[in-house]
């Protein structure tokens, strides 16, 4: 049976999209040392990352806008972006294994599974793409705009990024309905 397993990065960050992976891994070719992408060093999950895009039967990664966040919530656009990766895998699953207690609304036949990037391999394959992807995408908006400090904080509400926020102001790539963005953009004479 070829079983997809999903879970997104980036629903607690204050800045970025959403990002989704869905991972089908090869029972031909297992990839030793997967888990919860949270609990690897960046080093191993880089270094994950690369097999599991080497080895792996399909894996597709997608995302939600930060636009769509604020049209829809932090939770809807994540299941936008879960079922964005699944519906874009070049071989489609029979079944999904979703990390957390919440499906996306679609046709699969699927079962979410609480802490499931700790207890099912293609779940953690899903976490270390949607993680190293994230974290890829705040070093470059740290390029961008280095004074926010994003490739440190990964855009999380830390004590340097609030105070960056205060002082420089909401970017376009800010969440406006995030509550810290938010009471900022009602300020609008500020900036």
């Amino acid at each position: 049976m070829l079983i997809a397993g999903v879970d997104e990065a980036g629903r607690g960050p204050l800045v970025g999209n959403v990002v989704a992976a869905a991972v089908i891994l090869n029972p031909e070719k297992p990839i030793e040392g997967l888990a919860d992408s949270k609990k690897l060093s960046e080093k191993k999950r880089n270094a994950l990352y690369e097999l599991i895009l080497r080895d792996a039967l399909a894996y597709h990664i997608a995302f939600a806008s930060p636009a769509e966040i604020d049209e829809l919530n932090i939770l809807h656009a994540s299941m936008l972006a879960m079922k964005r990766a699944v519906e874009g895998l070049a071989i489609q699953p029979e079944h999904v294994l979703v990390d957390g207690n919440r499906l996306p609304v679609w046709h699969y036949s699927a079962e979410a599974i609480v802490k499931g990037d700790a207890k099912e391999a293609c779940i953690s394959a899903a976490s270390i793409l949607a993680k190293v992807t994230r974290d890829e995408e705040m070093v470059a908006l740290d390029a961008l705009h280095p004074d926010y400090g994003f490739a440190k904080h990964k855009g999380y509400p830390t004590k340097v990024h609030m105070e960056q926020l205060n002082i420089l102001g909401p970017l376009p790539e800010h969440r406006r309905s995030f509550g810290p963005v938010r009471a900022l953009c009602s300020q609008p004479d500020l900036f």
